[in-house]
């Protein structure tokens, strides 16, 4: 028998007539490393969830290492083999100080001091939070928080571990140290790991892919397997690595390259033998550096400590200084901790500077404090976990909630309800849900609706695609430009992904440490690669295989961030 089997599952949710899963049957071997794929609302964290036992079967069976996940007498064994890690960190952090919540579970069953101690420490090397041990977690930044949640699962020493995109608050190194720590597991320790996610590059480094699509085995295979199926892949929703979708395209033109190519480096081989020895220049810019404009917020000065005068004190941001441009978008990157997520909640008064000023049109906003709900209509906030900022019955009263707060009049507050919703892709029956009954991505799409229903000048976005699938990211980028560029908005977009703010951002903000690391234009910021690595970030993987290119002297420009534009430049070198 394998260790997990699953046969003919089916799962309905409380008053829903739609099955959320119909009819699955999959197993999993010990110690196999698998990633689940799937657009929003295909079930792959429900699936989770019944595999730990958390949610029970419809219809269908569940075992895991022999034990029935249905019968109540297995359960405590069943959690003690099988451990989950959410999407949200804070939905299983359940201690004030780091060391004692990872050693929760640990001593919840059983073991010895001497045990707990090792665990603990092991742990949270593996997460590289060691220095973190004494720190409060309500003081942590999202990401360190999903670090500290990952390590209260490794303690307990399961025989299993889910990923339930639990990398997605992570910066880069964060998610590759992460990764390293799946695979180290599973390779030394024979854990069977489980990762659900929407970044490919993680689904690549499993041994096996299945792909769901509305609560149905889509596809089952080998990466390499799955990811030649580009258009499949892309009508449910998903994306391939951009290597993957550059090759793809260049074959859909006529060229001869292998099918199913997902690292940067096999990439570099397939086009060696394909492009000229010889270095060509780059073709011009697809866009001009932006111009200057006066400045729609400033952050003069800025300082911010937590914990002040107690053993945790943290300075989040160090004397910081920097206009944000009317009418562009700026990317906020770095690494996790470094100050994004404090910055994002300065920007609309939710929180006061320890020092400086927060310029809005060159006045202090904190200068009368009457005046901060004004502001904060103004200034809109996408928070990092959209469910701090659901609160009402309905999805439908929850977007309407803060045009409701301006004044408007009820046929207008119905207009943007509308506009809102058709912009961030809910449907009629979602609207009528209650927020709270929606996935992870759909609560991020209401919660980024009731903030763009008050048509605010600046949109403060921290992580706004996290938790959605490719076609969900695109579908609110593409909203977002259009927002833009219909009300003159200024759109800053705090992210970890490098692709995104390649693709959508004017100019880049890079923090380090609480303080301002770079600031420039794409080119100028993504340009200097190593600075970028030792601020924990990466670079596009579009822009990795040009470095690479480059090296081998088969080109010269390597300010290349998008696929397109890599066709563009790879097509015109095959030509010459």
């Amino acid at each position: 028998m394998s260790f997990i089997d699953i046969q003919n599952l089916t799962f309905f949710y409380e008053g829903s007539d739609l099955p959320v899963l119909n009819d699955v049957s999959l197993s999993f071997e010990k110690g196999s490393y698998t990633a689940v794929l799937g657009h929003n609302g295909s079930g792959k964290s429900t699936l989770a969830k019944l595999i730990c036992g958390i949610l029970q079967p419809s219809g269908g069976k569940i075992t895991v290492a022999g034990l029935p996940t249905d019968d109540e007498e297995s359960l405590w064994k069943l959690r003690e083999k099988c451990g989950m890690i959410f999407q949200n960190p804070d939905n299983q952090l359940v201690a004030g100080v780091v060391e004692e919540d990872v050693a929760f579970a640990p001593e919840n069953l059983g073991y010895k001091r001497e045990v707990i101690r090792r665990r603990v420490d092991e742990a949270l090397a593996t997460v590289s939070m060691t220095e973190y041990a004494h720190h409060a977690t309500s003081k942590l930044s999202g990401g360190q928080k999903q670090r500290i949640a990952i390590a209260g699962v490794l303690a307990m020493g399961p025989d299993c571990i889910i990923f339930d995109e639990a990398t997605a608050m992570l910066d880069p190194t964060g998610r590759r140290e992460i990764m390293a720590a799946m695979k180290k597991l599973n390779k030394e320790k024979q854990i069977t790991v489980i990762t659900i996610t929407h970044y490919m590059a993680e689904a690549i480094e499993a041994d096996r892919v299945v792909v769901l699509d509305h609560g149905r085995i889509l596809m089952d295979g080998a990466p390499r397997e799955i990811f030649s199926n580009v258009g499949e892949l892309k009508n449910a929703s998903l994306s391939v690595p951009q290597v993957t979708e550059l090759l793809h395209l260049m074959t859909e033109d006529g060229y001869p390259f292998p099918k199913g190519i997902l690292h940067t480096m096999e990439a570099a081989d397939v086009l060696e033998k394909a492009l000229p020895k010889n270095v060509f220049p780059a073709t011009p810019k697809e866009t001009a550096v932006p111009a200057e404009k006066p400045a729609a917020l400033e952050v003069k000065n800025v300082s911010v400590v937590y914990g002040e005068g107690t053993p945790f004190r943290k300075e989040a941001l160090k004397n910081i200084s920097v206009a944000f441009p009317k009418g562009e978008v700026i990317g906020i990157i770095g690494h996790t901790g470094s100050g994004k997520s404090t910055l994002a909640t300065l920007l609309n008064g939710l929180r006061t500077p320890t020092a400086g000023e927060i310029l809005l049109d060159g006045k202090n906003i904190h200068e009368n404090p009457k005046e901060l709900r004004k502001i904060r209509s103004r200034v809109g906030l996408v928070f990092q976990y959209p469910e701090y900022q659901l609160f009402e019955e309905t999805v439908r009263k929850d977007i309407a909630y803060g045009p409701g707060n301006m004044g408007l009049t009820e046929e207008e507050i119905h207009r943007r309800v509308e506009a809102a919703a058709r912009f961030c892709g809910l449907s009629e029956g979602e609207l009528r849900r209650s927020p709270f009954e929606l996935s992870g991505g759909q609560k991020r799409r209401a919660a980024i609706a009731g903030v763009v229903a008050m048509e605010p000048e600046v949109l403060v976005l921290d992580e706004p695609a996290a938790g959605l699938d490719p076609k969900g990211r695109e579908e609110i980028f593409g909203g977002l430009m259009e927002y833009k560029d219909r009300l003159g908005a200024t759109l800053l977009l705090i992210s970890h992904s490098m692709e995104e703010v390649a693709k959508y951002a004017d100019r880049i903000l890079v923090l380090k440490d609480g303080e301002v690391y770079l600031y420039g234009t794409v080119e100028e910021v993504f340009g200097q690669a190593e600075k970028l690595f030792d601020a924990s970030l990466d670079l596009p993987q579009i822009t990795k295989l040009f470095i690479e290119l480059k090296k081998r002297s088969l080109c010269a420009g390597t300010d290349i961030y998008t696929v397109n534009y890599a066709k563009k430049q790879l097509e015109r070198m095959l030509e010459c």
